[in-house]
C-alpha cells in the first residue's frame, strides 16, 4: 500500500475497537470495496444545523434553518418549534418501525394452525395474555383463542374509542400519571398520525406540547414492542439460557454460510426450520459443503440466538464486513437497519443479497418476497438458492478473521427470576418469584441494574462506548441487562460467560454470578425486547408497593443512532427510568428542548435524559445517580418488611 492508503486504513481502523473488524477493513482496502468506515471519512464536517436539529423541510417553502441572522423560519417557527417538531417526528418514525413489526407478528398469530408452518408453542402464556386482554378463555380450542387474541391485538393499532389495554401493564400510579398528563396511548396508529399532523406546517408551535405528543407516541412504541415480544414467545417459545458463539469467525469452515439480518422472526424462524430439513442438509453435501451454518446480524441475530443458539456473526457495523470475508453464500434480510450498500458490495463477491419484504426493497438486490401464508415453501426456496451458490465461492477471496467468543444468551423475565431464585430465601407477601431479585438489590450485593441497549454509531469508535460502559458498571457490582447490538458487543467480548465474572465483575456481582450460574451481563434479546426490561421493573415496583422511579435502575443507549432508539429512550423515561445517552440527540439548537428533555421531564414523569459523550463519565453519572436513590429504596424496602412482620404478629 502507498503511504496515503495506509493513512486512510489507519483512520478507518481507529473507528472500531473490534479486532476482527480491523482485519476486514484492511481486506476491504485490498479488495477495492467501500464500507461505512470509508464513507465516514468523506464526512469530515457534518451539517451543524442538522446536528442541532434546527433545520426544517416540512413544507415546500423551505428548507429553513435557524441562525443569528435568520432566527425564524419562513412561517415564523423558531428554534424551539423546529427542534420540537423534529424530535416528535423521530419518535413517530421509531414507533412506526417497532409497531409495524408487532403488526406483522400479530397477523402471523392469526395464521397459526395445528401442524401448520406457525404453531402455538406456549399455550399457557397465550391463555394468560388472553385473560389480560379481557378475553374469556374457558375451554376454547387453543388456536381459536389465538385467533381471537390476534384480533384483539390488532385493535391496539386502530382502536376507535378509549385507550390501549396494554397501558394496564404499568403500575396504577403510572397509569394515573399518564392520564393526568394526557399521554395515555389511544391506539398506536392514531398516535403516529397525531404526531405527523401536529408537526405539519401551521400546526403545533409549542415545544412542551410537542415533547409530550412525542412521548405519547413513544408509549405506543412500548405497546407495540410488548405485543411483538409476547406473541413471539407464544409462537416461537419463551427464551431460555442457551450457549452461542459470536463474531465473524463463526463464518469459518466449509459450510454453506447463510446470514439472517433484520428484525422479524416470522422470516428467520422459517429459514431455521427449512435449513434443518434433511433434504437441505443433503443438498449442501451434494454441492461440496460439510453442512449449513446459519448466523445472524443485528436484532434478527439476537432473536435467533436466544431461542436456538444460532451464532452471532456481528453487529450493525459489521454487516458489510461479513460479506467482505468472501465466505457468505447469502445474506437474507427483511426490514430495518439494512445498509443499501450491501447490494453493490455483494457484486464484488459471490454473495447473494436477498431482500424479502416490500417494505425494504433495495435496488440491486435479489428480491424473493416472503409470505407468511406460504412460509415454509418460501423459506425452502430461499435456502435452496443459498446452497446452490456455494459452488461459486472463490477461495482466493476468502479471509475469515480468527477471533470469536462464546456466551450464554436468552434470559427472558422468567429465566432471570428463575436463576436468581437460588440466591436468597427471604419471602415478603406474594413475592415468591420476585424476592430473590429484590433481596440482592436491597442487600446491596448488587448495587443496581442497568439496561445497556441500542445500536452502533459512527460518531464514536464502534463498540467502544458499549464495552467501556458495561465494564465500568459490572466491576462496581451493577448487573447489566442488554438487548440489540449492545448485546452483540457484550457477547463478542466474553461478557456473557459466567467464567469471566471474577475477571470483570465486582465481588458482590461475581458472587451472585457464581451462586446462580449467570454471566455478569444478561442477554434479553432484540430491541423490541426492551419491553421485557420495563416489565421486570414494573413487577418489582408493584411487588414492593413502590413506583418505578424509586428503584435502583437506569437505562442507557451509549451508541444509539436510529429513530427507534429515540422512541425507546422516550418510553423508558415515560415509564420513570432515567436514561443515559452517549451520543447527543439533534436537539441542542433549542435551549428549551434541552431543559425539558434533560430536566423538566423529571418533575413530570419521574425521570429524564442525561447525556455524556465520555463513556467513563457516563458510567459514573449512572452509578452516582443510582447510589443517590439507594437510601430511599432501602428505607421503603425495610418498611415493607416491617409491615409484613407486624401483620404476622397481629395475626398470631
Amino acid at each position: 500500500m502507498e503511504k496515503k492508503d495506509i493513512n486512510v486504513l489507519e483512520q478507518m481502523q481507529n473507528m472500531t475497537i473490534d479486532l476482527n473488524s480491523k482485519v476486514m477493513l484492511e481486506k476491504a482496502e485490498k479488495d477495492g470495496v467501500e464500507t461505512m468506515y470509508k464513507r465516514k471519512l468523506g464526512y469530515k464536517v457534518q451539517c451543524g444545523f442538522g446536528l442541532q436539529g434546527i433545520c426544517c423541510r416540512n413544507c415546500g417553502m423551505g428548507p429553513c434553518r435557524i441562525s443569528a441572522k435568520t432566527p425564524r423560519g419562513l412561517c415564523g417557527a423558531d428554534e424551539h418549534t423546529i427542534v420540537g417538531r423534529n424530535y416528535a417526528r423521530m419518535c413517530a418514525g421509531g414507533a412506526a418501525a417497532h409497531s409495524d413489526h408487532a403488526r406483522d407478528i400479530t397477523h402471523t398469530l392469526a395464521l397459526t394452525t395445528p401442524g401448520g408452518d406457525y404453531q402455538i408453542k406456549e399455550p399457557e402464556k397465550l391463555k394468560d395474555f388472553a385473560q389480560f386482554l379481557g378475553i374469556e378463555v374457558g375451554d376454547k380450542d387453543i388456536y381459536d383463542l389465538a385467533h381471537e387474541v390476534a384480533e384483539e391485538c390488532l385493535m391496539e393499532f386502530g382502536r376507535p374509542f378509549g385507550t390501549s389495554k396494554m397501558m394496564k401493564r404499568a403500575t396504577q400510579a403510572r397509569q394515573d400519571l399518564w392520564k393526568e398528563l394526557g399521554i395515555e396511548v389511544r391506539a398506536i396508529d392514531r398516535e403516529i398520525a397525531t404526531v405527523m399532523h401536529a408537526t405539519h406546517i401551521g400546526c403545533c408551535a409549542d415545544i412542551e406540547s410537542l415533547v409530550l405528543t412525542g412521548m405519547r407516541c413513544s408509549l405506543g412504541d412500548w405497546v407495540g414492542s410488548s405485543i411483538g415480544t409476547i406473541l413471539s414467545d407464544i409462537m416461537f417459545g419463551t427464551p431460555k439460557p442457551v450457549h452461542t458463539e459470536a463474531n465473524l469467525n463463526v463464518l469459518a469452515g466449509n459450510n454453506v454460510n447463510i446470514i439472517l439480518h433484520g428484525h422479524e422472526p416470522t422470516l428467520s424462524e422459517m429459514i431455521v426450520a427449512a435449513s434443518e430439513l434433511p433434504e437441505m442438509q443433503e443438498l449442501a453435501k451434494e454441492v461440496g459443503a460439510d453442512g449449513i451454518t446459519l448466523s445472524g446480524i443485528c436484532c434478527t441475530g439476537n432473536e435467533l440466538t436466544m431461542r436456538h443458539g444460532i451464532k452471532i456473526a456481528g453487529d450493525f457495523h459489521q454487516q458489510e464486513l461479513a460479506i467482505i470475508t468472501g465466505s457468505v453464500e447469502a445474506m437474507i434480510v427483511d426490514v430495518q437497519c439494512i445498509f443499501p450498500s450491501l447490494a453493490e458490495l455483494s457484486t464484488h463477491y459471490h454473495t447473494k443479497f436477498i431482500t424479502t419484504s416490500p417494505k425494504a426493497r433495495i435496488t440491486g438486490s435479489q428480491y424473493m418476497e416472503f409470505h407468511e401464508d406460504t412460509a415454509m415453501e418460501d423459506a425452502k426456496t430461499i435456502v435452496r438458492e443459498a446452497i446452490m451458490n456455494f459452488k461459486n465461492r472463490d477461495a482466493s477471496k476468502v479471509l475469515v478473521p480468527d477471533l470469536k467468543s462464546e456466551g450464554v444468551v436468552g434470559f427472558s423475565e422468567n429465566a432471570i427470576v428463575g436463576k436468581l431464585n437460588n440466591v436468597v430465601n427471604t419471602q415478603i407477601d406474594d413475592m415468591d418469584t420476585l424476592k430473590p431479585l429484590i433481596d440482592v438489590l436491597a442487600s446491596g450485593v448488587i448495587r443496581g441494574v442497568v439496561g445497556v441497549v441500542g445500536c452502533n454509531n459512527a460518531k464514536t469508535p464502534s463498540n467502544y462506548n458499549h464495552l467501556t460502559l458495561i465494564k465500568e458498571l459490572i466491576k462496581n457490582d451493577f448487573l447489566v441487562v442488554t438487548t440489540g447490538c449492545g448485546a452483540s458487543v457484550a457477547a463478542k467480548n466474553g461478557l456473557m460467560l459466567k467464567e469471566n465474572a471474577k475477571k470483570y465483575a465486582g465481588k458482590g456481582l461475581a458472587t451472585v454470578c457464581e451462586l446462580v450460574d449467570i454471566p455478569p451481563v444478561l442477554h434479553l434479546g432484540s430491541c423490541v425486547d426492551n419491553s421485557r426490561i420495563i416489565n421486570i421493573c414494573t413487577l418489582v415496583a408493584q411487588s414492593l408497593g413502590m413506583e418505578v422511579p424509586d428503584l435502583p435502575v437506569a437505562g442507557s443507549a451509549p451508541e444509539w443512532m436510529s429513530e427507534k432508539a429515540i422512541a425507546i429512550g422516550t418510553y423508558v423515561v415515560a415509564n420513570g427510568i432515567d436514561t443515559y445517552l452517549g451520543v447527543m440527540p439533534p436537539v441542542t439548537g433549542s435551549s428549551r428542548a434541552v431543559e425539558i428533555l434533560c430536566g423538566e421531564l423529571k418533575d413530570k414523569v419521574g425521570a429524564c435524559f442525561h447525556v455524556n459523550e465520555d463513556a467513563i463519565e457516563l458510567a459514573k453519572m449512572i452509578m452516582d445517580d443510582i447510589e443517590a436513590k439507594r437510601p430511599h429504596f432501602e428505607e421503603l424496602y425495610q418498611e415493607k418488611v416491617l409491615n409484613k412482620r407486624l401483620a404476622e404478629v397481629a395475626a398470631e
